[in-house]
């Protein structure tokens, strides 16, 4: 038996969510079929079990997509603020950290009520461990309709929403299902590709570092520019792992890493510390090592002195090694892959589709929200309000 419904939307997570309640505000009889089981599995381990549900800084600029301006419609009908007038009218507490960030007191699992109690109260049917095996569109000339086969029913709708996301976190049920679905239709994909990832370091690098694991230091990490991209740089604290290197300033740059070019640490942010020197009244090999061991964990100002000793006490050697630790250029081996990315670069092209609805050019009644786009945000709850942003703007036009 065929059931019908006026939408059908495939994953229930943030974007699929958001599109399902909007929908169901409009009337609609919608439909969410989830392969997990439960919805939102992201959101219940993102930000530390917190969730970094937005990030009130949120602009164009901080997406990363072939086409920079495809996000900045959506991103300017649901702002943040729309999100935390939801979040208020649920009474959950939070809080706001640097930058904009903002994380639930409590557990991400509030993020999750709130989108299931709306589409309740939306009359929204939601069905978990539900796997699709297949998705055809009929013929306009019979009805036009999509339909969802499932292994146990098969439902349709005129509609139909991809909310499936990327790849990244297998562990939780990612799947390649979306960018599939949009190349079954004839839909062009931009390759996807780990971001928000953790680097590895090249074997030689990895036998110099990687007992440092657990060691952090501020850094700007920072790529000089590529054809894709221009030149970006970040300051957050960076971190050694046993294979390579993550923290914040590196999850970040890696979304713009191309796999080819170094990245550049610069391990002195704003200070001179040459000229520090000078002002101490000292400047040789050991007040270079203990200005090193003030600015840095004294275990990695010990190894980049046994890595990068200084030639001597004259003033050519202290302006090389303030250039060095200023310009710590690094040439990663890889990324941690999808199994450790936070995101997924890449995805459908946005050429394809509507930046005021998120439907397909190609094939009226078929649309794309969330992680599954070539829209990827930056590190700090910018891909939850892409997800809301494009959530509510395919729900909108149901």
């Amino acid at each position: 038996m065929n059931r019908k419904y006026d939408v059908i939307i495939l994953g229930a997570g943030a974007a699929g969510l958001m599109c399902a309640m909007e929908a169901g505000k409009r009337s609609r009889r919608v439909l969410m079929l989830e392969r997990a089981d439960r919805i939102g599995k992201k959101i219940l381990i993102s930000g530390g079990g917190r969730c970094n549900f937005t990030n009130l800084h949120t602009s164009p600029e901080n997406f990363l997509s072939a086409n920079p301006h495809f996000a900045k419609s959506a991103l300017a009908r649901y702002t943040p603020d729309a999100f935390v007038r939801l979040v208020g009218r649920h009474r959950i507490p939070y809080h706001g950290k640097k930058l904009g960030q903002l994380f639930c007191d409590r557990a991400a699992s509030d993020i999750t009520a709130i989108l299931e109690q709306e589409c309740r109260d939306a009359g929204v049917e939601i069905r978990c461990n539900t796997k699709v095996s297949n998705v055809r569109k009929n013929d306009v000339r019979e009805d036009g309709q999509f339909t969802v086969q499932a292994e146990d029913a098969s439902f349709g709708a005129p509609r139909l929403v991809v909310a499936t996301g990327g790849l990244s976190i297998a562990k939780i049920g990612a799947t390649s299902f979306g960018y599939d679905l949009a190349r079954q239709f004839g839909l062009k994909i931009v390759p996807p590709r780990p971001a928000l990832v953790p680097l590895v370091f090249s074997k030689s690098d990895r036998k110099r570092w990687c007992d440092l694991a657990g060691v952090s230091t501020e850094v700007v990490a920072s790529t000089r520019g590529t054809k894709r991209n221009t030149k970006q740089a970040f300051r957050e604290n960076m971190l050694f792992t046993h294979r390579g290197i993550s923290g914040p300033a590196i999850l970040q740059i890696s979304s713009y890493w191309d796999g080819k070019q170094p990245i550049y640490l610069d391990l002195a942010p704003d200070r001179n510390l040459t000229a520090e020197l000078q002002t101490r009244g000292h400047r040789d090999q050991s007040s270079w090592k203990s200005l090193l061991r003030e600015v840095w964990p004294r275990r990695f100002a010990d190894r980049w002195l046994e890595t990068y000793p200084l030639a001597g006490n004259f003033d050519r050697a202290f302006a090389d090694a303030e250039h060095q630790l200023h310009a710590w250029e690094v040439q990663p081996e890889g990324t941690e892959g999808y199994g450790k990315a936070e995101v997924t670069a890449g995805g459908v092209d946005t050429d394809e589709l509507s930046a005021k609805t998120m439907e397909s050019h190609k094939v009226p009644g078929l649309f794309f929200i969330g992680e599954v786009v070539d829209v990827t945000g930056q590190l700090g709850g910018f891909n939850f309000q892409w997800a809301w942003a494009s959530g509510f703007c395919a729900g909108q036009a149901m």
